[in-house]
């Protein structure tokens, strides 16, 4: 769960919603730091092989769908997304890549 603002958010709900997108292989939404809001959402994705996917894009389905508060501000794009032996993605990992300044 991530708190923004004092609100409750779910990145299990955003992830449930982005993996229906055409070009979206795979996604990991989780919070980072935010001065303002205390947390805010940030979601990494692995498109299809051959898709063309924008951050914009992204931004719109998901304001289609998802209250504005739900929309992730930061959305990068990896060609892999790391993985636990049991082939679940390893959010922690991210959170760390993020830490290091390879995110942002």
């Amino acid at each position: 769960m991530v708190i923004s603002g004092g609100v409750n958010i779910y990145p299990a709900e955003i992830e449930n919603t982005l993996i229906g997108m055409d070009g979206v292989r795979d996604c990991a939404v989780f919070g980072v730091p935010d001065d303002e809001y205390g947390e805010r959402l940030f979601a990494c994705v692995e498109p299809e092989a051959g898709g063309t996917l924008s951050v914009a894009a992204i931004q719109d389905f998901l304001r289609d769908k998802l209250a504005n508060f739900k929309v992730p501000r930061d959305i990068r794009f990896m060609e892999a997304l790391p993985r636990e032996a049991t082939g679940k993605i390893f959010k922690r990992k991210l959170r760390d890549l993020y830490r290091e300044g390879q995110l942002s």
